[in-house]
């Protein structure tokens, strides 16, 4: 009787994700944006459960719970049942440049979720006031050197992914930028723009608009790659500091546990989304470079980034409470 207790139960476990598939989703799907509603991250979430609504049948709701930067939001999911049907709209600043910083965490981004796709990168730059006498980011760097602990760099916050930018650039190029946080980027680029502070990090989509009016400088982008929206402002890289790589992400998670077989329809309807061409031009009216990856890549990105702003959050001395 135990042996053919023990067949049967195998046999329900085996067949138990097939049933799953073609099951899942049967009810409607939160998608938790841990953030206020009309910034990046919401945006990409209605553009997101926009197309997975169309895909499944089923509604998929954008649920925002902002606070505590991003990680209210985030701690609802890696509490919530890992059944599928509440998932992450994960970036940077929940996921990985966050947890790097905040001294409390009340999850672990690598043990409490399963990561599904990565759905675009949105590059961060480094800009200039017109009132700033640098052309490009050589020379923003020889600046800072002349005029060592005069030269200021705003961000959007103190321990956000702008302000870590502005640590890695300045162990990186063994300068001292001064960082002037500010409450979020906005009163960030008017004080750039009016010449009370000298430069800043800053997510492009923010400041696209006044670079291609001519009232800011791009100096350069953060990440490896030109954006396919900017191609003509330089990297970091190129400006000399090899190797130079820091972009802000946006994805999607689901709570550990979360059974293969839903982790891989919800792959699949994401990757046909982000292929999708309307979708693209959304993304890239954003400013952000569409993204394809597995769970696997995604899993080792969300490591590796999580590991590089940890060293530089420590060696800067950065830490939230």
């Amino acid at each position: 009787m135990r042996i053919l207790t023990s067949l049967v139960a195998a046999a329900l476990a085996w067949c138990a994700p097939a049933a799953i598939a073609q099951t899942y989703p049967s009810k409607a799907i939160r998608l938790i944006v841990p953030w206020a509603p009309g910034g990046n991250v919401d945006i990409t979430g209605r553009i997101l459960s926009a197309s997975l609504t169309e895909q499944f049948g089923q509604t998929v709701i954008v649920d925002n719970r902002g606070g505590a930067g991003g990680t209210l939001g985030g701690n609802m999911v890696a509490k919530s049942a890992p059944d599928g049907y509440t998932l992450l709209m994960g970036s940077s600043g929940s996921v990985t440049s966050g947890p790097a910083v905040y001294a409390n965490m009340p999850y672990d981004p690598v043990r409490d979720f399963v990561a599904i796709s990565m759905v675009h990168v949105v590059p961060m730059v480094v800009l200039a006031s017109l009132k700033t006498p640098v052309a490009n980011l050589r020379e923003s760097i020889a600046l800072a050197k002349e005029r060592p602990g005069k030269v200021t760099m705003a961000t959007g916050g103190t321990g956000g992914s702008s302000h870590l930018v502005v640590e890695l650039l300045n162990a990186m190029a063994g300068v001292k930028f001064i960082h002037v946080p500010y409450k979020g980027s906005g009163p960030a680029l008017l004080e750039l723009m009016g010449g009370q502070v000298d430069t800043m990090v800053d997510q492009l989509p923010a400041s696209i608009g006044f670079i291609r009016e001519g009232r800011l400088k791009a100096l350069a982008v953060t990440t490896l790659k030109r954006s396919s929206v900017m191609p003509d402002i330089p990297t970091v890289d190129e400006s000399g500091l090899k190797g130079f790589d820091a972009t802000t992400f946006t994805g999607v998670l689901a709570p550990a546990g979360t059974p293969p077989a839903v982790i891989n329809a919800l792959h699949a309807a994401i990757l046909r989304a982000v292929r999708s061409a309307a979708v693209k031009e959304k993304f890239r009216g954003l400013g952000a470079d569409p993204q394809e990856t597995t769970p696997q890549q995604f899993s080792a990105f969300i490591r590796s980034d999580l590991d590089k702003w940890k060293k530089v959050g420590q060696a800067a001395g950065v830490k939230l409470e």
